[in-house]
């Protein structure tokens, strides 16, 4: 091969790379992801936003395609006609719940404290059952591997499941505490003792720039 045609090879495979990454890579060798809004890196020297190196060893960050779907949640295991959403809002409300008139099975009324604002609800329909770990990113940490029941399992577990207020559900989105932290910093105690549970159950990858942000908020425990 000669020099002309490897140079052309190693252009071609560069523009390959770049582009399989929405927005491609900056000077810094990482993009922003469109979808989670997590900065990540592609390149060994590459800088995390919060001045973290990447180290691929430890990120535990593995591609794959995801697919919700693939992640079945608010199944009704028990058969009782409450699916994992109803059960969490049953569970999680200061007084007893209303059912909307389908024989108990949904929950329209209760009265909730969402943890990440300190905010009261009393409507079901102005909440979110929010994974602590979310979906996706268990899915780059580990959970990409799994086999669909494992993924199932993980999707309705109580223990990674908390009635939230649907506006900071959906601005956590599938972030990791290097990227978002509940607003109401008197609960990072109890969130970060949580998603370090979650990790250590399920056996999930914790990055460097995630355990730096643990770190953070364990210091108000």
């Amino acid at each position: 091969m000669t020099i002309r045609s490897l140079l052309t090879v190693m252009l071609l495979t560069t523009t390959t790379i770049s582009s399989a990454h929405r927005g491609g890579m900056d000077s810094n060798g990482g993009h922003n992801n469109r979808k989670t809004g997590e900065y990540h890196c592609h390149r060994d020297n590459c800088i995390e936003r919060n001045g973290a190196k990447k180290i691929t060893a430890q990120s535990g960050y593995k591609s794959g395609k995801y697919e919700r779907k693939s992640w079945p949640h608010w199944t009704d295991e028990d058969r009782d006609c409450q699916n994992t959403r109803a059960e969490m809002l049953i569970r999680d409300s200061l007084a007893p719940v209303k059912f909307k008139r389908n024989k108990g099975c949904s929950v329209s009324h209760g009265k909730w404290l969402a943890p990440y604002t300190g905010e009261t609800y009393t409507k079901a329909s102005k909440l979110d059952i929010d994974h602590i770990v979310p979906l996706y990113h268990a899915h780059q940490t580990g959970g990409v591997n799994w086999s669909r029941a494992e993924k199932r399992a993980f999707a309705n577990d109580p223990e990674n499941l908390l009635v939230t207020s649907a506006k900071a559900n959906r601005s956590k989105g599938a972030k990791s505490p290097a990227r978002w932290k509940p607003p109401l910093k008197s609960y990072w105690c109890s969130y970060a003792e949580k998603w370090r549970y979650v990790k250590q159950k399920y056996r999930l990858k914790i990055s460097a720039p995630e355990a730096q942000s643990l770190g953070v908020m364990e210091k108000r425990c």
